[in-house]
């Protein structure tokens, strides 16, 4: 069983489309781990998005993640990593296929509704940044 990290940005959170976003995920098959509403800071967002620090995005990035509310959801399923990409669609909700997340839920390139892990090991990585394991059940 994978896991994957989802985090609803806080584009997603304003516009009050959580539950909306869960119910894809859950009704994509995936199974929620853990999930928690939390206020990123500014360092916490550098430290996440740390990988990206050279790319020009970077601050915009970590100014958009830490300037409002985001919902952390630690999930799993087989294919986790994989299935979760293709059901929250392309980066620019322009390019995202219809009935994806992104598609339904987003409003540009850089705010698209959600983050998703890019590979096994990211998602393991990027859960334990979030959650400790005595916070994950069912699993």
């Amino acid at each position: 069983m994978e896991r994957t990290l989802c985090i609803i940005k806080p584009d997603a959170v304003r516009k009050n489309v959580i539950g909306e976003i869960i119910a894809m995920l859950t009704g994509g098959g995936f199974t929620v781990l853990g999930l928690k509403l939390i206020q990123l800071s500014g360092q916490d967002a550098e430290r996440f998005y740390e990988v990206h620090k050279e790319r020009p995005f970077y601050g915009g990035l970590v100014e958009f993640m830490s300037g409002g509310p985001v919902v952390v959801v630690a999930l799993a399923k087989e294919n986790a990593v994989a299935d979760y990409r293709k059901l929250i669609g392309a980066t620019d909700p322009a390019e995202a296929e219809e009935g994806t997340v992104r598609k339904r839920f987003a409003s540009s390139k850089g705010e698209n509704a959600v983050h998703g892990s890019d590979s096994v090991e990211n998602g393991k990585n990027e859960i334990a940044f979030f959650f400790a394991e005595r916070e994950l059940v069912g699993a």
